[in-house]
C-alpha cells in the first residue's frame, strides 16, 4: 500500500508540474528533477526549465509537504481524542496562526518570510497558552484541551474578524482573504526551505510512536503493562500534531478537510495501525493536495482558485460518502 501511495504521489506530481498555461512535456520534467539529484539525463528547453524549476516544482513540494504534515497530525488528533471528526485546527493552532499572519499583513510587514514566520509564531503562542491554561486547571486530561481549544477557536477567531473589518486598504484585505481560505500561489524555494525541515523531523518523530499509539487505543491499563507512559505520550504527541499543522498553515494558509479525509480513508480501507495510518496519512495528503492544487490552477483557467476552496469543495462530499459508507458497514 505505501508503495502503491508513492508511486502515486510521483505521478500526480510530474503530471501537475507539466500542466499549465505553459505545457511542459513529462521528459523534461523527468530531466529538470533529476538535474536537481546529480543525474543530467540531457537538455531542457530554457523556458521550460524555467517553468518547472522556479514556479512549479517549489509549489508542487509545499503542496506536498503542507499535505503530508497535516495528513499526520489530523491522524494523531483523532487518536489521541477517539473521534475521527477530529482534525489539526481542534486546538486552535490554525486559528492562531490565522492571527499572526493577520496582524503580519495588516502592518505591511508580509514579506516571503516574515508572513510565514509571524504565523508560526501565533501558532506556537496558542500551543503554549493551551498548556498554561491546563496547568491551572485541576483536570488536565484531553477533555481540557479541547474545551480550551473550541474556546480559543472563538475567541481568536473574533480577532481575525476584527482586524479584517479594520484593514488598512484593499489590498490587505484581499492579502487577508487569500491567506484565510489557503493559496499554495507563488510558493518559492524560500517557502520549501522553511517546511522541508520541521516536516520531516516531525513526521519522523510522530512515526517512532506509532506503535505507543496502536497501544494507548486498547486504554490506559493496557498501556502501563505495555510500558507506556500515557498521559507523557498524549501530551508529546500533541505537541508533535500541533506543530506540525503551525508549520503547515504557515506556509500555506488554512487549508481544511486534508488533515480529516487523508486518515479517515486510510482507516477505512486499512484498519487502525498506526504503523501503517501514519505514513500512509502523510502520503495520501501530499497526493491529495497536490491534485487540490492542480485542480485549482486548471479548472477554470485563467482564473486561479484557491487551494483551500478546492479541498473544501472536494473534501466535503467525499468525508460525507465516507460518513455515509462507514455506517451502513456497521449496520
Amino acid at each position: 500500500m505505501l508503495g502503491g501511495l508513492v508511486a502515486l504521489l510521483i505521478v500526480v506530481s510530474v503530471a501537475a508540474i507539466s500542466l499549465g498555461p505553459v505545457p511542459v512535456p513529462p521528459g523534461n520534467v523527468a530531466a529538470v528533477l533529476a538535474a536537481h539529484l546529480g543525474l543530467p539525463l540531457g537538455e531542457v528547453p530554457a523556458q521550460n526549465a524555467l517553468v518547472v524549476d522556479q514556479i512549479r516544482l517549489p509549489r508542487i513540494l509545499v503542496a506536498a509537504l503542507v499535505g503530508a504534515a497535516l495528513g499526520v497530525a489530523g491522524a494523531v488528533m483523532q487518536a489521541l481524542f477517539g473521534n475521527p471528526l477530529a482534525e489539526p485546527g481542534v486546538t486552535g493552532v490554525s486559528a492562531g496562526a490565522a492571527v499572526g499572519a493577520v496582524l503580519a499583513i495588516t502592518s505591511g510587514a508580509a514579506g516571503t518570510l516574515v508572513l510565514p514566520a509571524a504565523a508560526f509564531a501565533g501558532a506556537l503562542l496558542t500551543v503554549a497558552a493551551i498548556y498554561a491554561i491546563g496547568a491551572f486547571s485541576r483536570s488536565r486530561g484531553l477533555a481540557t484541551v479541547l474545551l480550551v481549544g473550541i474556546a480559543l477557536n472563538a475567541l481568536l477567531g473574533a480577532v481575525v474578524s476584527a482586524l479584517v473589518a479594520n484593514a488598512p486598504d484593499e489590498q490587505s484585505l484581499r492579502g487577508i482573504v487569500f491567506w484565510l481560505q489557503g493559496d499554495l500561489d507563488a510558493r518559492t524555494w524560500e517557502h520549501v526551505g522553511l517546511a522541508l525541515g520541521p516536516v520531516v523531523i516531525g513526521v519522523a518523530a510522530t512515526l517512532v510512536f506509532s506503535r505507543d499509539l496502536n497501544v494507548l487505543l486498547l486504554g490506559d491499563d493496557a498501556a502501563r503493562t505495555s510500558g507506556v507512559d500515557a498521559a507523557r505520550t498524549r501530551h508529546v504527541l500533541l505537541v508533535l500534531a500541533s506543530l506540525l499543522t503551525g508549520v503547515a498553515v504557515s506556509v500555506s494558509g488554512v487549508i481544511g478537510f486534508v488533515g480529516l479525509v487523508a486518515p479517515h480513508v486510510i482507516r477505512l480501507t486499512a484498519g487502525p495501525d498506526h504503523r501503517l495510518l501514519l505514513p500512509a496519512s502523510a502520503l495520501l495528503g501530499a497526493v491529495f493536495l497536490v491534485l487540490a492544487d492542480t485542480a485549482a490552477r486548471m479548472l477554470l483557467a485563467p482564473v486561479t482558485l484557491q487551494t483551500g476552496v478546492v479541498t473544501a469543495f472536494v473534501g466535503a462530499p467525499v468525508f460525507l460518502l465516507l460518513v455515509l459508507w462507514s455506517r451502513r458497514r456497521a449496520l
